[in-house]
C-alpha cells in the first residue's frame, strides 16, 4: 500500500478531510482493529487518501457506518461545504541521516502520531551533490515511500527559521519533481512552502502549475502555504492571511508566530474559527502552548509535537507524551472546558499533572494548562503587573468561545486576583463573589466561572490555601482552639494561614526578620478577625528563646530546592529539643508543617522527624488545596490518594 493510500489507526466515527474535489465513487479499505486499552487511549486520527481526485477548495466528508467491523470499512465520499477536520498530531523530524529519520518516524507512529513532517532543510543541498546530483532527491523519495506514516515534506527557508539557504530555483524544482510522481509511490502527502516565497511571480506561476490545475488528472500531493514570525505577531497578520486565502490552490494555510502573551492565542483561535479551509494557527514560545493544546477545540488541521524535549523544531513545542498523556489531546473537543494555573513562572507547576489526572478519572470534559502571566519589572512593578494580569485574565474570562471556566492562581498573582475581583464585584455585584478569607487576607488562589451558554452566570473567587493548611494541623492536634502555633514568615502564605488559625481559635505568633512588617500584618488581620483566637508579632531571633509551641508552620522559601537557602532549617528544632525531653519548655511534643514541597523531605521535615516530632510535608497541603479546587470545578470529591501518588512519584524523579 503506497503512502497516498495509508490510513492511521483510529476510532471509526465521522471524520472530515478538507482536501480535494472528490470523484463520485465508493472506496473500500481495510482498518486495523486495536484491542489494547492503552493504545486505544492514544489512537490517532485517520489520514485519508487523496487518490483519484484533483485538488480544489471543496471538502470531502467521510461518512462511516456505525455497524462497521474491523476489516471492511466503506467510505462514502460526498461533496459538502468545508467542515473542520479532526486535528492531527504531527511529529517534525529534522533530516540529517535518512535511515535514522525513518527510525524516528517509526517511533512517532508508536508514540501515537498521525503524520510526520520531514524537515529536509539541512539535508537538501544541491551544492554538495556534485558527484551524484540525484542522490539527495532519491533519499528524500525513499523517506516518503518507506515512511510508516503519511508525511509532509518541508524545506524551510532560513528567512523563516529553517536551515535552507540555497538556490530558490533548485528548491522549487525539487518540489515540482516530488509532486509530479516521477518516482511512483514517493509523493508526499503535503509539501510546505512559505507564502513569501510563493508570492514571487515566477515561483507563483510554477506553484500554480503544480497545485492549481483544474484538470481531472490524479494529484496525490497537497500544498501547505505557511508564514512564520519568530519575533512576534506580524503587524500585517490579517492582510497576510487574506492574501494566503486568495490563492485557491493552497490546500492548507499555516500561520505561526511567537506569542507575546496569552491573549495572542485568542486571535489564533479566531483565525481558525473563520477559516475557509484546513488551517494551522500556532503560537510559538511559552505563551503559545495554549494554541497547540487546544487546536482540536477550534478545528485546527494539525498541531506539532516532538518525540523528546531535545528534538523540538520550534520554541514552546510540547512532546507527544505531554500532549497525549498530560493534556489528554485526544479527548479535547469543541465542548471542552478550559482551566489552568496562572502565575510566573508556571512551567514546572505540578497542577497540570494533578488536575488533568482528575479530569481523566472523572471523565470530566476539561483540560488544564499552564497560563503564564509575567510580573513586570521597574519602579511601578505592582501596578504594571496588575495591569498585565487584569488585561489577560479579563480577556480569558470574557472570550465568548474559549469556555474558560476556572483557574488556580499562584505567585505573584494571588493579591492581583483579589484586586481584580473587587473591581469586577463593583461592576457586577450579582455575578461576582469573594470569600471572607480572601477579603481578609487580600489573597486568593482559586477562580470558578460558571456559564450558561455564552453568558457568564456566576464567578467565585476563593482561597483553598488556608483550609488546606488547617486540615492536617487539626488532624494532628485534635483541635486548634487554644493551641499555640508559630508562623515563620510574614509573606502572603503566612498571612493567610495566620488568619485562618486565629479564626479557628489558635493563639498565633508570627515570627519575621522584620518586626515592623509582622506588626503591620497583625494589625491588618486583626481588623477582620472575628474568631476566638489571637495574633501577635515577634522578631525571628526570639524563636528559640520562647517556650515550645504546639505547632510550627514554615511559610518562607527556606529549604526549597533552587531557593535562596535550600539547606536551611527555619525552625531551630535542635535547640528546642526532642519529643522525649521538653528541655525546660512547657510542652513535650510539637507538630511541624512545611509549606515547601520541593523537595518532599525538606531539611525542616527531616530534622523534625529525627527529633521525634510530627512532620507534615508540603505535598500534603498542596494536595488538599488542589482537591478543594477540583471539588469546586467538577462537583465531586477530589481523589486525594490518586493525587498524592502522582505528585510524590513526579517529585521523586530527577529534574531535567
Amino acid at each position: 500500500m503506497g503512502m497516498g493510500q495509508r490510513l492511521c489507526r483510529g476510532r471509526w466515527r465521522c471524520y472530515h478531510q478538507c482536501i480535494s474535489r472528490p470523484t463520485h465513487h465508493t472506496t473500500t479499505t481495510n482498518v486495523r482493529s486495536e484491542s489494547n486499552q492503552n493504545a486505544a487511549r492514544r489512537q490517532p486520527t485517520p489520514v485519508v487518501s487523496r487518490s483519484k481526485s484533483t485538488y480544489s477548495k471543496t471538502s470531502v466528508a467521510i461518512e462511516i457506518s456505525e455497524s462497521i467491523k474491523p476489516g471492511s470499512v466503506c467510505f462514502q465520499r460526498t461533496p459538502v461545504p468545508y467542515t473542520r477536520p479532526v486535528t492531527l498530531l504531527c511529529v517534525p523530524i529534522l533530516i540529517r541521516d535518512p535511515q535514522l529519520a525513518l527510525s524516528e518516524a517509526q517511533n512517532a507512529q508508536s508514540a501515537g502520531a498521525d503524520i510526520v513532517e520531514f524537515r529536509i532543510d539541512e539535508f537538501f543541498d544541491p551544492a554538495l551533490a556534485e558527484a551524484d546530483p540525484d542522490r539527495q532527491e532519491r533519499e528524500i523519495a525513499r523517506l516518503v515511500r518507506e515512511s510508516p506514516l503519511p508525511c509532509i515534506v518541508t524545506c524551510r527557508s532560513a528567512k523563516e527559521g529553517g536551515g535552507y539557504s540555497g538556490s530558490e530555483d533548485e528548491r522549487i524544482a525539487m518540489y515540482e519533481r516530488l509532486a509530479s510522481g516521477e518516482r511512483k509511490g514517493s509523493e508526499p502527502r503535503y509539501l510546505d512552502l512559505e507564502f513569501a516565497a510563493a508570492a514571487v511571480p515566477d515561483v507563483h506561476t510554477r506553484v500554480a502549475r503544480i497545485f492549481g490545475s483544474s484538470s481531472d488528472s490524479e494529484q496525490r500531493t497537497g500544498l501547505i502555504i505557511s508564514a512564520h514570525d519568530f519575533q512576534g505577531r506580524p503587524a500585517d497578520l490579517t492582510r497576510r492571511v487574506l492574501a494566503m486565502r486568495a490563492d485557491g490552490f493552497a490546500n492548507v494555510i499555516k500561520v505561526a508566530f511567537r506569542a507575546r502573551s496569552l491573549r495572542d492565542n485568542l486571535e489564533l483561535f479566531e483565525l481558525l474559527r473563520d477559516a475557509d479551509r484546513p488551517m494551522i494557527a500556532l503560537g510559538m514560545g511559552e505563551f503559545g502552548l495554549m494554541s497547540r493544546v487546544l487546536a482540536p477545540k477550534f478545528g485546527g488541521f494539525l498541531t506539532f509535537a516532538s518525540l523528546r524535549p531535545e528534538s523540538v523544531t520550534a520554541p514552546g513545542q510540547p512532546t507527544v507524551s505531554e500532549l497525549l498523556d498530560l493534556y489528554r489531546f485526544r479527548s479535547i473537543r469543541k465542548s471542552t472546558k478550559v482551566f489552568g494555573v496562572i502565575g510566573w513562572p508556571v512551567g514546572h507547576s505540578m497542577s497540570p499533572l494533578v488536575h488533568n489526572a482528575i479530569f481523566t478519572e472523572y471523565k470530566f470534559d476539561g483540560v488544564y494548562l499552564p497560563l503564564p502571566v509575567p510580573s513586570a519589572e521597574g519602579t511601578s512593578e505592582s501596578d504594571a503587573t496588575f495591569a498585565s494580569f487584569k488585561a489577560t485574565l479579563g480577556s480569558l474570562i470574557d472570550d465568548p468561545i474559549l469556555d474558560f471556566c476556572g483557574a488556580s492562581v499562584t505567585i505573584p498573582h494571588k493579591e492581583n486576583l483579589v484586586r481584580f475581583a473587587i473591581e469586577r464585584l463593583k461592576a457586577q455585584p450579582g455575578v461576582w463573589s469573594l470569600d471572607a478569607v480572601s477579603l481578609a487576607t487580600g489573597a486568593a488562589n482559586s477562580l470558578l466561572i460558571e456559564r450558561e451558554g455564552a453568558r457568564i452566570s456566576r464567578v467565585r473567587v476563593f482561597n483553598t490555601d488556608v483550609p488546606a493548611a488547617l486540615a492536617p494541623l487539626r488532624a494532628a492536634l485534635g483541635s486548634l482552639e487554644q493551641k499555640g502555633i508559630a508562623i515563620v514568615g510574614a509573606g502572603g502564605v503566612g498571612r493567610g494561614i495566620a488568619y485562618g488559625l486565629a479564626q479557628a481559635g489558635a493563639q498565633v505568633t508570627i515570627f519575621n526578620r522584620s518586626l515592623p512588617r509582622a506588626e503591620q500584618l497583625v494589625a491588618a488581620l486583626s481588623e477582620h478577625l472575628t474568631g476566638p483566637g489571637s495574633l501577635r508579632a515577634v522578631v525571628s531571633e526570639a524563636l528559640s528563646a520562647l517556650p515550645r509551641f504546639d505547632a510550627y508552620v514554615n511559610c518562607t522559601p527556606v529549604g526549597m530546592a533552587g531557593g535562596p537557602d535550600p539547606s536551611g532549617i527555619p525552625v531551630p528544632i535542635e535547640k528546642l529539643g526532642s519529643a522525649e525531653s521538653n528541655s525546660g519548655n512547657n510542652r513535650s511534643a510539637s507538630v511541624v508543617l512545611d509549606t515547601v514541597y520541593k523537595p518532599v523531605e525538606t531539611p525542616l521535615v527531616k530534622a523534625a522527624r529525627n527529633a521525634g516530632w510530627t512532620a507534615i510535608d508540603g505535598v500534603t497541603m498542596f494536595i488538599e488545596q488542589a482537591a478543594l479546587q477540583s471539588e469546586a470545578w467538577t462537583g465531586r470529591s477530589g481523589p486525594r490518594q490518586l493525587m498524592d501518588r502522582l505528585v510524590r512519584a513526579k517529585l521523586s524523579q530527577p529534574q531535567r
